[in-house]
């Protein structure tokens, strides 16, 4: 087997610490190309479907590949502006920010990327970049609030995978969930209560998070109980009773159960129950994405209008908001306590009496 080598070594480079912040992924472009691309490597994750792989291949190649990709499409076309991608702008954002931050704070040696698990920039990568920068420690935060393990696992089920290519490996940390961080419940709040300034408060608040088959839920993974615990937090900063807000699901695809109650059949029944006016706050979405631009904020509105609601809000996701960065730079600092690295100018000195040749 050949491994992933350090190419230009020098023993003069001095070690580093590291941060990699990583996103679901989105497509390069707004076409039936580029997500037929996009949504090959996204569907064909054991992680994200868990189907036996010959039969889903065959669904995958047979049907969904042949007819999703110019779908899907569309709805990208929808939220797609000068800048490219919502997720990849407001990731790259995040990105600066955090590193803008920390640098302030003292961190002025720290190296901080970002990657897509599926698309661009890749996992390889932004390892590739932060490696040959010198960075031998590594904290990686998936920007997933809420642990799945078709999110969270999956990325380091990525990381795994290229590590095991590599002869040199970092010291790692990985962060797998922070569902109930304070500093992040407290982002959280304020991003609705700063909506309600210049909306008001509706009657229901509702929380919507990505499904997963129910199926995932039975056979243990925490990320339905995580939802709900980060609903429940949210709510009691907030000062709201059981009455005022909705835990719901949204984003199911396929014929199996997902996790219910579905945010689309909940905001289609609100009418009915005399509930002209709601808001919708998606908190396992770190970054506005298709599924909040276009799903929550257009097709859940006109579920809504149509079945007789009068006012509906989405409020956005938190993105790059100062206190959406600052939760983010507290969760890293946690995670780099005790890892300081100390210059070392005699390093290649003391290397070349042993024979180093850089």
């Amino acid at each position: 087997m050949r491994y992933t080598n350090t190419k230009n070594f020098q023993h003069q480079q001095q070690d580093k610490v590291g941060v990699l912040l990583t996103n679901l992924g989105t497509p390069d472009a707004p076409t039936p190309k580029a997500l037929r691309r996009y949504l090959a490597e996204f569907l064909s994750d054991p992680r994200v479907v868990e189907v036996p792989r010959l039969l889903w291949w065959l669904i995958l190649h047979g049907v969904i590949l042949r007819i999703r990709p110019r779908r899907s499409a569309k709805a990208y076309a929808t939220v797609f502006t000068d800048q490219g991608s919502p997720l990849l702008f407001h990731t790259q954002r995040q990105c600066d920010a955090v590193r803008a931050q920390l640098q302030t704070k003292g961190h002025q040696q720290l190296e901080v990327a970002f990657a897509m698990r599926y698309g661009n920039p890749s996992i390889q990568s932004a390892l590739n970049e932060l490696f040959a920068k010198g960075v031998r420690k590594l904290v990686v935060l998936p920007l997933y609030p809420q642990y799945s393990a078709s999110t969270s696992a999956s990325t380091f089920d990525a990381i795994a995978r290229d590590f095991m290519q590599r002869r040199w490996l970092p010291d790692l940390r990985f962060v797998s969930h922070y569902h109930d961080f304070p500093p992040y419940i407290e982002a959280a709040a304020q991003q609705i209560e700063s909506f309600w300034q210049h909306h008001g408060r509706p009657e229901k608040l509702l929380f919507s998070y990505h499904g997963i088959p129910k199926r995932y839920l039975l056979n243990g993974d925490p990320y339905h109980c995580e939802c709900y615990k980060t609903s429940r937090l949210i709510a009691e900063r907030l000062g709201l009773t059981e009455n005022e807000y909705i835990t719901s699901f949204q984003s199911r695809f396929g014929r199996e159960e997902w996790l219910k109650p579905y945010t689309d059949e909940t905001l289609k029944s609100l009418p009915q129950q005399g509930i002209k006016h709601v808001q919708v706050f998606c908190p396992g979405f770190s970054a506005d994405c298709l599924e909040t631009i276009e799903e929550i904020a257009e097709e859940n509105k006109d579920y809504f209008l149509h079945a007789g609601g009068e006012q509906y809000h989405y409020i956005p996701a938190l993105n790059d908001n100062p206190a959406h960065i600052d939760a983010l730079c507290q969760l890293i600092e946690q995670n780099l306590a005790n890892w300081q690295v100390r210059p070392d100018p005699e390093r290649q000195l003391r290397a070349r009496k042993i024979g180093a040749n850089q």
